[in-house]
């Protein structure tokens, strides 16, 4: 059973770089929660956050300590919902939790369907240049949910697992899209998940048509701003 903390955002604008609902703040008490999210939570840039498939973001809180230990300095920042999550839960984490995987959260299900790609509004956000890549590298991602069945929810609710529907961990999702060479074998594998959402599949597909692994940079940089 993990209960897990709760955190929704308004869209904000940015000096330096497009507008975005990064930061997000704490609620609690009962929540509505439909299929694109929770009512109230917002996203900016609908093409690559947000949708059916990525309803939801969740992210271990354990990770935290982390950061603090790699960026001592900076350490005072790295508390949650820093990373814009939704959900932050302890004893949860990448190698625990799996491609496919179903939660009961209160009245609604919630599936998880592939690891938080890192974008470069987490390089402004954290102030850390190419923070993006290094939480990329990490493998200490988090990961995103669809919603199969919408309705109320508290943060005093715990998250139960009710089904496990694939062998491939959102650890080996990470290493297999960011962190390794191309290999077809694995790119199956990972396609054979069959709630692995549809922006990945595509990306999965491409590689394997292609015998290329696309470009990360335009996610991990984005464009410098004069």
């Amino acid at each position: 059973m993990h209960s897990p903390l709760v955190y929704i955002g308004k869209i904000k604008p940015y000096y330096d770089h497009s507008p975005s609902a990064i930061d997000k703040r704490a609620v609690d008490g009962e929540l509505i929660l439909t299929p694109l999210g929770f009512e109230g939570d917002q996203q900016a840039d609908h093409r690559h956050h947000g949708g059916a498939d990525r309803a939801l973001c969740h992210y271990p809180r354990e990770h935290y300590d982390y950061w603090k230990m790699r960026f001592p300095e900076q350490a005072d920042q790295f508390v949650a919902p820093l990373f814009g999550e939704n959900l932050s839960t302890l004893t949860l984490t990448e190698e625990t939790v799996f491609i496919g995987d179903i939660f009961r959260w209160g009245q609604t299900l919630i599936q998880v369907t592939q690891p938080r790609s890192p974008c470069y509004k987490l390089n402004y956000h954290c102030h850390i240049s190419d923070f993006a890549r290094i939480m990329q590298s990490s493998g200490r991602c988090g990961w995103l949910y669809r919603v199969v069945s919408a309705g109320k929810v508290n943060p005093d609710q715990p998250l139960e697992l009710v089904s496990r529907n694939s062998d491939v961990s959102v650890a080996e999702a990470i290493s297999i899209a960011f962190n390794s060479p191309f290999d077809e074998e694995q790119y199956h594998r990972l396609l054979s998940a069959s709630a692995l959402s549809a922006s990945w599949s595509k990306n999965m597909q491409m590689r394997i048509l292609t015998k290329h692994i696309e470009d990360m940079e335009r996610r991990l940089v984005g464009i410098t701003v004069d």
